[in-house]
């Protein structure tokens, strides 16, 4: 009976009808699954929309699609190219992308014949998937028009960063869970100018490049100012009054490792603190200029701990339960907060636009009571990090040039001969946004006009862009 539908053309919008337009795009499910009870709820009640509409006389159009995935179909290629005893480095970028496109040909009907089986009343005609030659045209020329408005950039900021795939993560894509670990409390500097700190982490303490206390702090009022010194690393480092430190929590004394912690990197830019990186891509301890460069972090954790212990540094260790950020999809593996090189959507502009038109009346809320929340979200909102260190995904349309010259492409053009239309964005080491070119400048060079000796001199982005959304 489905079938007979379908062939029928019950549920094929018609753009060229004078009736009323209903519309509704499906919530697309991972590529990488199948439908649970969760999906057959939604779609019980989409369906239940649209043919309501349907019957009412409007051309209504429920358009069925599949989000691409890129971080679980990545995890499970990855998984699978494991068991055959190499990696995605040895097979090369353009192989794993054509073993990703082989997984998605294989799995990817499993959800369409389920909504099929479900009675779902979509319009096959128009059938989607986020990687397709429509949606990435799409997404790039998105990308070049929110870059030419000044609302993507690319920055140095504290990001979730996955160790085992070697990418960033948003925080929609990561989930907190509550772990068994250790508050390890230790103390700094000697005598008088000695202060405890305490740390859940303590492998970071190799990048500390202070100590904070509340200004009203009676007992480290004395310290504020001075220089007291880096246990194990030898380097001197300052004490520091932030009101953001509460003197009821802990000893009072906060660590500062602004390169590896989302709080201590806004107390580093307050006070102009060095940010060093002591961690690599792969979760390893390098540049910190001790023995325990090369040590994995954990592995770094348990020697830091016994070096701090010889030397009679600690002064308590007990147990404690603390949140500790995963990756949704894929194994349990503690994300890494690093200070890196990334692109950002800045999303005041667009956030304030969204909470414009709820209150200008132009986009209703239902139910009614839910309007506070809409408001707590789009008022509260800090730019996001869009790019993604992973092959399988929308490649960001931006090359990078031998005189650091950065050009975002749209559909059909192509890095210029000689760019008119740059952009200088920050360097590693300043955590500032990027550098504008002029409004007057000229569009990107048309590839029939680019020489090709100077093309090979520019390189194109590795990272991909996110497909999820501060939402």
């Amino acid at each position: 009976m489905y079938d007979r539908w379908v062939e029928a053309g019950y549920f094929t919008a018609d753009n060229t009808s004078d009736k009323p337009p209903f519309c509704i795009v499906i919530p697309p499910p991972n590529v990488t699954g199948s439908l649970h009870i969760g999906h057959a709820f939604e779609h019980t009640l989409i369906d239940i929309l649209v043919r309501r509409r349907r019957m009412q006389g409007y051309d209504t159009l429920w358009l069925p699609g599949m989000d691409h995935a890129s971080i679980a179909v990545h995890a499970l290629v990855e998984r699978a190219l494991a068991a055959e005893g190499t990696n995605r480095r040895e097979l090369g970028r353009e192989a794993f992308i054509d073993r990703s496109w082989e997984w998605k040909a294989e799995h990817g009907g499993a959800i369409l014949a389920q909504m099929r089986r479900l009675g779902d009343s979509v319009d096959w005609s128009r059938e989607r998937f986020t990687m397709d030659e429509g949606s990435n045209r799409a997404v790039r020329t998105m990308f070049k028009r929110l870059y030419d408005d000044g609302l993507i950039y690319r920055a140095e900021r504290m990001v979730n960063w996955s160790p085992e795939m070697r990418s960033v993560l948003s925080d929609v894509e990561v989930e907190h869970k509550d772990v068994d670990g250790e508050l390890v409390s230790i103390r700094y500097g000697d005598g008088e100018d000695s202060v405890v700190v305490a740390t859940t982490r303590v492998e970071t303490m190799l990048g500390d490049t202070a100590v904070a206390v509340h200004p009203d702090d009676e007992r480290y009022r004395h310290l504020i100012g001075r220089q007291i010194e880096l246990p194990l690393v030898g380097r001197m480092i300052p004490v520091v009054a932030d009101e953001h430190v509460d003197p009821a929590f802990g000893t009072g004394a906060l660590k500062i490792t602004p390169a590896h912690d989302p709080n201590d990197f806004e107390i580093g830019r307050r006070h102009g603190l060095p940010m060093p990186t002591i961690m690599d891509e792969t979760g390893h301890i390098a540049g910190s200029g001790t023995e325990f460069d090369g040590l994995d972090r954990f592995a770094a954790r348990t020697a830091v701990k016994e070096a701090l212990r010889a030397q009679g540094r600690i002064v308590a260790e007990k147990p404690h339960r603390h949140s500790v950020g995963h990756a949704q999809r894929g194994k349990f593996e503690p994300i890494e907060p690093r200070l890196s090189l990334q692109w950002f959507v800045k999303v005041g502009p667009l956030a304030k636009a969204a909470g414009d038109a709820v209150r200008s009346g132009d986009v209703v809320v239902h139910p009614k009571e839910l309007e506070p929340r809409w408001f707590a979200w789009v008022d509260n909102m800090h730019d996001w990090c869009i790019s993604r260190q992973l092959w399988w995904g929308h490649r960001i349309p931006v090359w990078y040039g031998p005189g650091g010259e950065v050009v975002c492409c749209g559909p059909g053009e192509e890095p210029p001969a000689a760019t008119s239309r740059t952009r200088t964005c920050s360097t590693p080491g300043s955590p500032r946004g990027c550098g504008r070119s002029p409004r007057s400048a000229g569009r990107s060079t048309p590839a029939t006009s680019r020489s090709s000796t100077r093309h090979r001199c520019w390189s194109r982005a590795t990272t991909s862009c996110s497909s999820g959304s501060p939402a």
